[in-house]
């Protein structure tokens, strides 16, 4: 029988890399079904022209920051530390506007088997 894994740990505030030209995206945990980011968007909003539109669901809480989401259907949704949204599966939006010290963490459920 082999031991299990250690336990991973960090810090959602720490690392990695400083400003660079796009938001980096580290993922923190992932299952089949789950998987959880930490996005740090350093001031960069969404390309222009450019929507998410994913498979999955997805939570997003601004842990850090502030930033202004939009939404296909001509919403805007401003966020501050600490505000979360759920974003069903292909519902279409962008960062519009984002503070250079943001910092996300973004849960994305989806099922296991891909259906």
């Amino acid at each position: 029988m082999t031991a299990p894994a250690p336990p991973a740990r960090g810090n959602l505030f720490a690392g990695p890399p400083g400003a660079g030209d796009e938001e980096c995206f580290e993922t923190l945990f992932a299952t089949p079904a789950v998987r959880i980011e930490r996005i740090a968007s350093h001031g960069h909003p969404s390309p222009a022209g450019f929507w998410y539109d994913q498979d999955d669901d997805e939570w997003v809480v601004l842990a850090a920051g502030r930033a202004e989401l939009a939404f296909a259907d001509g919403r805007t949704l401003a966020l501050q530390a600490g505000d979360w949204v759920s974003l069903p599966a292909h519902c279409r939006h962008r960062v519009e506007s984002v503070s250079a010290d943001a910092v996300w963490l973004a849960v994305h459920c989806g099922s296991p088997d891909g259906v």
